[in-house]
This record gives structure tokens, C-alpha cells and sequence, in this order.
């Protein structure tokens, strides 16, 4: 008795050498990029590159450690020749009120962060996986929030803030930071969302789970390296903003970077102390990118590797 050949008996050994022949495709552009990253061309290129964006910020951190009168009259580069470091800038510059700056960008940055991401994700669920009329216009509506500048909603969110008494206060920055980050964190955390597997959620469902049962003990979960990569984009920004603290915080609530901008003084008779400043000020978010960067770098390839 002779058994006949079923078509996928017969497709199989073709798809096998169809998937043979990509992946020596695959593995010879692998084995090519390496070998050109990997030339003494693209090393030399690399040295290069680190070299020229590395040598500014050295130079700076020398400066920060040179005398006053030295920064007066030579540049970083007599260091070598004429070997004077101290740490009177530092001293000064946190006498003259970047403790206090130091202390506001904290009290200011990490509810800045929290607020926004915590509404995204209620948000960015609803849009997600609860069916409502005008949900896609809605979500339009949202996304298009991203084209309005910044500084065209300052002088309204002023006179909003001063009309409920909170101007000057750390509630108009915290708020100001979180509307201004809504749009784009909905929108990045909706995608993320959409890219879990309905089956999930519906397995979930048929086991009585709510939309918070769903919301807390499925998908929270899985996007993790999602919001961490939004909370290091968000703490650098309110971190580093200058134009949000100057215009809505007050002179004993002033962030770091508006104690900075205002230590040279109103001549600039102080501007040898902005080095040390510059590095006070970037202390917390070395350290912040650097203990996050392996959430970072798993957020982003979350976002670009589909199905």
C-alpha cells in the first residue's frame, strides 16, 4: 500500500530552503556590517568622533577646577604646562544658592514625571481597549495637541494660575510640565499598548477580569521598559528646562537651571563659577540615564519590533 504526498508534505521542504537561502542572506549582511564596522577605517572614524565630542566637555570640567585668575588670563589647555586645580568654584557656586536650586529641581522633577505618566497610562488604556463613541477622533485630537508650541500657552496658564492663586507655587510647574508632556506620553504608551497581543486581554476577560483587574495584573506589567523610557525622556526634560521654573516658579521655589542662569549675575562678573554650576547640575541626570539605560534601551526596541 502506497501512501500519496499531501501538499504540505510537499511545501515543506521548498519553505525550508526558502528560509535556508534568507538566513545566509541574513547571515552574510551580518558577516559584511561586521566586517566593516569592525575595519580600521570605521575604528579610526569612531576614535574620531569620540574625541571631538568628548574634548569640549573635558575642558569644561577642567575649568571648573582652575583657579579664577587662571581662567581669566589662559585656557583649559595650560593645565598641563601650569598644573593648579582647587575647588573654590564649587564652594562658591553653592554658596550663592544652587543647594537650594539643587534641592527645588528635585522637589519639582520627580512628581513633574509621575503626574503625566500616571494619567497617559489611564488615558492610553482607554483609547486602547475600551470602545466609546468618538474614541479615534479623540485620540487625533490628543496627538494633535504635539504641534502647539510651549511658549503660546504660558501667558494663559499665567493668568489661569494667578486667577486660583497657585502662581509661584511648585502646583503651576508640576501642572504646566504635565500638560505639556500628556500628548506625547498617551501617544507613545497607546502604541505600546497596541502592540500586546489581543488574546491577552480577551483570555482575561473570559476569566471575569475587569478592566482594572486587566489594567493592574496584564498589561502594567508589560509596559515597564515603555514607561521607563518615557520617565528618563520626561525627568531630563523638566530637569533641564530653564523657560517653564522662570516663568512660573517663584525666586524661593527657582529650580537649578534658574539659580545657574542667574549666578553670573547681572554683569556676568561671576561666569567663571557657570563651569561648576554646569557640572552640579549634571550629577543627577548621569546618574539617572545611566542606572536607567537598560529599561531605555528595551523601551525603544519594544517600540520597533512588531507582531
Amino acid at each position: 500500500m502506497t501512501s500519496t504526498p499531501t501538499p504540505t508534505g510537499a511545501a515543506a521542504p521548498e519553505l525550508t530552503k526558502r528560509q535556508q537561502r534568507r538566513n545566509e542572506k541574513l547571515a552574510e549582511r551580518a558577516a559584511d556590517a561586521k566586517t566593516k564596522l569592525s575595519s580600521p577605517w570605521a575604528s579610526g572614524v569612531a576614535i574620531l568622533i569620540a574625541i571631538l565630542w568628548t574634548v569640549p566637555s573635558f575642558g569644561l570640567l577642567v575649568t571648573s577646577f582652575r583657579p579664577q585668575q587662571d581662567i581669566s588670563n589662559s585656557g583649559w589647555w595650560t593645565i598641563f604646562s601650569d598644573f593648579q586645580l582647587t575647588t573654590a568654584n564649587y564652594e562658591e557656586a553653592l554658596s550663592r544658592g544652587l543647594g537650594d536650586g539643587f534641592l527645588n529641581s528635585f522637589v519639582l522633577t520627580i512628581p513633574a514625571a509621575l503626574i503625566p505618566i500616571s494619567i497617559a497610562l489611564l488615558a492610553a488604556y482607554a483609547f486602547a481597549w475600551v470602545d466609546f463613541p468618538g474614541r479615534n477622533f479623540l485620540f487625533v485630537a490628543v496627538f494633535a495637541l504635539q504641534v502647539v508650541p510651549l511658549q503660546v500657552a504660558l501667558v494663559p496658564l499665567q493668568q489661569i494660575y494667578l486667577a486660583v492663586g497657585i502662581q509661584g507655587s511648585f502646583w503651576s510647574v508640576w501642572l504646566s510640565h504635565s500638560i505639556f508632556a500628556l500628548p506625547l506620553a498617551i501617544f507613545l504608551l497607546h502604541n505600546f499598548m497596541k502592540d500586546i497581543p489581543p488574546a491577552l486581554v480577551e483570555a482575561a476577560r473570559v476569566d471575569g477580569a475587569g478592566h482594572v483587574k486587566i489594567f493592574f495584573q496584564v498589561l502594567l506589567p508589560l509596559l515597564v521598559p515603555a514607561i521607563a523610557s518615557f520617565a528618563i525622556f520626561q525627568f531630563l526634560w523638566v530637569w533641564n528646562d530653564l523657560l517653564v521654573g522662570l516663568t512660573f516658579a517663584s525666586p524661593e521655589n527657582r529650580p537649578l537651571t534658574v539659580a545657574i542662569a542667574e549666578l553670573a549675575g547681572t554683569r556676568g562678573g561671576a561666569w567663571y563659577l557657570l563651569s561648576a554650576g554646569a557640572f552640579i547640575s549634571m550629577i543627577v541626570p548621569v546618574i539617572v540615564f545611566l542606572s536607567l539605560q537598560r529599561y531605555f534601551v528595551r523601551g525603544l526596541l519594544a517600540g520597533s519590533v512588531k507582531g
